[in-house]
């Protein structure tokens, strides 16, 4: 893919490709069943997409990834946290 399609993603979204780059590389191997991990993950998501994510949600997010199994995408989490 060429630089204008993460230019034009970027000035779209506000969020810098280079953040979703690292934090892509960084779920690579991940340890998803470990709380402190997907708690780490989910705070890094909020902080790049500019909003806060309340503790009874986090607390929701994570169990549902901990203790339920599913899985963790950026859809999901951001359906969670959009959530109102």
């Amino acid at each position: 893919m060429n630089n204008n399609f993460f230019k034009n993603i970027e000035s779209k979204t506000g969020v810098n490709m280079k953040d979703i780059f690292e934090l892509a590389n960084s779920l690579q191997n991940a340890n998803f069943k470990d709380e402190k991990t997907v708690r780490g993950v989910i705070r890094r998501v909020s902080q790049i997409a500019g909003k806060s994510v309340p503790k009874e949600t986090e607390d929701k997010i994570v169990k549902s990834i901990v203790t339920d199994g599913k899985q963790l995408d950026f859809n999901t989490l951001s359906k969670m946290i959009n959530k109102k």
